[in-house]
Order: structure tokens, then C-alpha cells, then sequence
């Protein structure tokens, strides 16, 4: 849909997408330098479930009106402002990626009562390069966006994501892009330093950044998560600047780890144990509860299962066999044996769990890794046996 704005910087027609239940709270995703709302086409499937989803196109982007430059950090967050305003919208958490990281900060900063939380992905409390963007700016007002496609799309996508259905459509949208929009956009970002406004923030906040990202590599994320007290930071493996892209079921992961309420996380929780240990395994647990141990299950299920194994960092194979690896170095020979069974649906391989006992023999002990290994050796026997 399209909508006039009356905002404090000049009239302004804006394209938005809305999605998700009409009374669920509000989700504002912002997108990057040269991109539209598509980018965040991937986790909005998996977030619209619980969230209403508000996706625009910024300012000089996609089919929202352009006007001249300079823009400013802070006027792109008093657009946001009244787009949620024509929306009837109060209070809303916000997510952006690169330039709409920063527009998010800039919005916490100015109306704090109204931004209930912050997700901010591939940005940072200044950008990295900042003279780039000045040069870059002039270049694209000048010759359009073909002269800096190649060396955008190699910071934009991972290495192997070069050839990507995500790296053509990425391509797509900066070509696009309005040469004033994509310039004035630059402009803003080369200008901006949010670092003293974002160290005075407290409210929640989850930081994502990609482990490939050149445009604003994890130190830039290190940092400014350290900014806010509290802030959660999540690196995306294969992943580089715009990762809703490459990589959206991670970020939605990932973002409803950090959204979700405690009923959800428990959900999700017993979801992942379910998918590791097993459904009968879990469905005997949980009916063997009593009121000692209820509260216990219900820990184990949100923090363990729903706040580690959910993760995105690790592969469950990858976090199967380091677990493998830790219960065997303390000698918890029943845990050990409950998830050695688990190999089965996590992947790991015999040969796999092999190559992770000798780690074990070399850094916790050969006796460590002797008594796993005969139970290991006795349970894969069993896994064999028709």
C-alpha cells in the first residue's frame, strides 16, 4: 500500500508492506543502503506468525518517493515516526539492517517511550569507512549504481553466496535504486555518529551480524553491543552484510529467540528436544514429572533446549558432538549414553563421535575417554541390530 506522510522534512509518498495479525504487537523492519523492503521477504514468513509486520521502503528506495539530499540519520527516523503515526501505531519494536540499524537507534533515541525494543543487524554505532560513502555518494549521483555494483554485491553476500538467487536479487534492487536516493542515503550514513545517543539507551536489544560482514565487521557489533547495557550479540555463520538474505531462517531464529515470551521460548524448547532426544524419550520425561521435579523440566526445556540447541551459531550435529565430548570429560555416563542415542537424529556419525573421543582422551584423560568409549561402542551396537 502507499502512503502520504506529512513528515517534518517535506511531504513524502511511502510504499509499505503489512503483514502479520492486525493486533499482534508491532514489528517496524527497516532495510539497508540499496536495497527495498524484499530483503526481509525470508524471516517475515516465519516472524508475520506472531507480529505485525510493517516493512517500508525507505526514503529515495524501492517505490517510495525521493527527495533531494542531503538526508540525515535522524530525519529518516522522524519518517519512520510518521509512517507509524498514519498507521495508528503507538508503541513498536523496531529491526534494521545497516543504515536501518542506525535509522533504529536514532529512533530509541528520539522517542524512547515509543520503541519497546531493538534488533539491529549489520550496523554499527558509526560506520566503518565513512569517507567511502562521501566518495561512493558523488560517484552514484554522477554515473548511477553500475560503476560500485561489483565491489557492493562482494561485501553485501558471503563468499559462497556469490552466484546465490539471493546475491541476483540483491543486484536487482541496487540497480534500481534512485541515484539521489542511494546518494543522499550515503550522505546520511557517512554523517552519522550515534555513539553518545545509543550509550544512553536502555531498553532490549539484540544485536546480529553476519561472520562475513566487511561493511560493518563483528567488531563494529562488538562494540556496540557493549554500548547498551544488557545487549544480546549473535554472529550468523555464512552470512556477510545483508544476512536476512543469505541466511533468514537463522535471523528469524534468532529474533524470536529474543522476542518471543517464556510461553513460546518453552514451545520452541520442547520442539528442539523433541527433534534431539526424541519424542518418546521426552513424552516419558515429561509424564514422570511431579511437582518436585515440574519446574526443573520446564528449565531445562526453555534455557537448555529452547536458548542453547535453538541457536543458530552451531549445526546440531556440531553441538551434538560437543556435547558428546563434555559428558564424557566428566564421567556423566547416563547423560552421555541419552545422547549418544540422540546421534541417530542429530547426524553425528560414528566415525565422527570416534575423532571426538580421542579429543576427550587427549584433553580430559585416556580413563575419561575409555569408559565412554565402551558405552558408546555398546550403544552403536544396538543402533545396528535389526
Amino acid at each position: 500500500m502507499f502512503l502520504s506522510l506529512d513528515s517534518a522534512d517535506g511531504g513524502l509518498v511511502v510504499q509499505v508492506q503489512l503483514s502479520g495479525p492486525p493486533g499482534a504487537p508491532a514489528l517496524l523492519l527497516l532495510h539497508s543502503l540499496g536495497t527495498t523492503h524484499a530483503i526481509w521477504d525470508g524471516p517475515a514468513e516465519r516472524l508475520a506468525g506472531g507480529f505485525r509486520l510493517i516493512r517500508p521502503d525507505l526514503r529515495g528506495h524501492g517505490l517510495s518517493g525521493v527527495t533531494p539530499g542531503p538526508y540525515r540519520i535522524e530525519s529518516l527516523a522522524r519518517d519512520q515516526f510518521a509512517l507509524l503515526d498514519a498507521l495508528g501505531v503507538g508503541e513498536v519494536i523496531v529491526a534494521g539492517v545497516s543504515i536501518g540499524g542506525m535509522i533504529a537507534q536514532a529512533m530509541a533515541a528520539t522517542e524512547p517511550a515509543r520503541v519497546r525494543a531493538l534488533v539491529l543487524c549489520a550496523t554499527a554505532l558509526a560506520i566503518p569507512g565513512r569517507e567511502a560513502y562521501r566518495e561512493r555518494a558523488a560517484l552514484v549521483r554522477a554515473e548511477g549504481t553500475a560503476p560500485i555494483e561489483a565491489a557492493t554485491l562482494a561485501r553485501w553476500v558471503s563468499a559462497a553466496g556469490g552466484d546465490s538467487p539471493a546475491a541476483s536479487g540483491l543486484a536487482t534492487m541496487l540497480r534500481r535504486t534512485d541515484r539521489e536516493g542511494y546518494a543522499a542515503s550515503a550522505e546520511a550514513l557517512a554523517a552519522a555518529d550515534l555513539t553518545v545517543a545509543t550509550s544512553a539507551l536502555r531498553l532490549p536489544t539484540l544485536v546480529l551480524v553476519g561472520e562475513e560482514d566487511l561493511a560493518t565487521p563483528p567488531e563494529a557489533a562488538r562494540a556496540l553491543a557493549a554500548a547498551i547495557p544488557g545487549a544480546r550479540l549473535e554472529t550468523v555463520p555464512r552470512a556477510a552484510h545483508i544476512p536476512t538474505m543469505e541466511q533468514p531462517e537463522a535471523i528469524a531464529a534468532a529474533m524470536l529467540r529474543f522476542l518471543a515470551p517464556a510461553g513460546e521460548r518453552y514451545e520452541a524448547g520442547l520442539a528442539v528436544r523433541r527433534a534431539v532426544l526424541g519424542e518418546a524419550h521426552v513424552a516419558r520425561s515429561l509424564a514422570a514429572a511431579t511437582d518436585f521435579d515440574r519446574d526443573f523440566q520446564r528449565f531445562i526445556t526453555e534455557t537448555a533446549w529452547g536458548g542453547v540447541w535453538a541457536r543458530p551459531g552451531l549445526e546440531r550435529r556440531t553441538r551434538s558432538l560437543l556435547t558428546l565430548a563434555i559428558l564424557a570429560a566428566l564421567g556423566r555416563e547416563e547423560e552421555f549414553r541419552l545422547h549418544l542415542r540422540a546421534t541417530a537424529n542429530t547426524g553425528a556419525s560414528a566415525a565422527e563421535i570416534a575423532e571426538a573421543m580421542l579429543h576427550v582422551a587427549v584433553y580430559a584423560g585416556i580413563p575419561a575417554a575409555n569408559a565412554a568409549i565402551r558405552s558408546a561402542k555398546e550403544i552403536l551396537r544396538e543402533r545396528e541390530e535389526p
